[in-house]
């Protein structure tokens, strides 16, 4: 047997997934607040320069050495913090040493004083792969040469 038409509209007492959405009240989700678009990187780095070169230390300023380092490959991280740990050991926190303050160049390793008449330490700049220049040097010489221009 067919079933029979139904001539007014009853309710219905078979629970679907599509009549639970209808019954219950639809809820505008949360208004989440407006995302603030994110600072370019030179303005960001214009403030870090404005905060790290005035710190003061016992009524005298601080030196501020920036190391940047290329962060195409780890054999730059590890000598740019080996510098960093030896210039503030030897100086006893009468320096403060930057690493990349700013976006660093491709295949660059550069020490170097902060401000703009600041001494270069070491400058390596556009090297290749393996970067020979940069192996080559024996950076316990290098923490300690600094030291002696830092200080004399």
């Amino acid at each position: 047997m067919t079933p029979r038409k139904r001539t007014t509209m009853e309710p219905s007492t078979r629970v679907t997934r599509s009549s639970t959405r209808t019954v219950k009240p639809t809820i505008p989700p949360p208004k989440s607040p407006l995302k603030k678009k994110a600072k370019k990187s030179t303005d960001i780095s214009k403030e870090k320069k404005v905060n790290f070169s005035s710190s003061v230390l016992d009524g005298s300023k601080k030196k501020t050495i920036i190391v940047e380092y290329c962060k195409q490959c780890n054999a730059f991280k590890t000598r740019a913090l080996f510098v960093k740990d030896g210039l503030e050991k030897g100086m006893d926190g009468a320096v403060n040493v930057v690493l990349n303050p700013e976006k660093p160049r491709r295949g660059c390793f550069e020490i170097r004083e902060d401000g703009e008449n600041g001494e270069k330490f070491i400058t390596l700049l556009d090297m290749k792969r393996p970067f020979k220049p940069m192996k080559d040097l024996v950076m316990d010489e290098v923490v300690s040469d600094i030291l002696d221009k830092i200080k004399g």
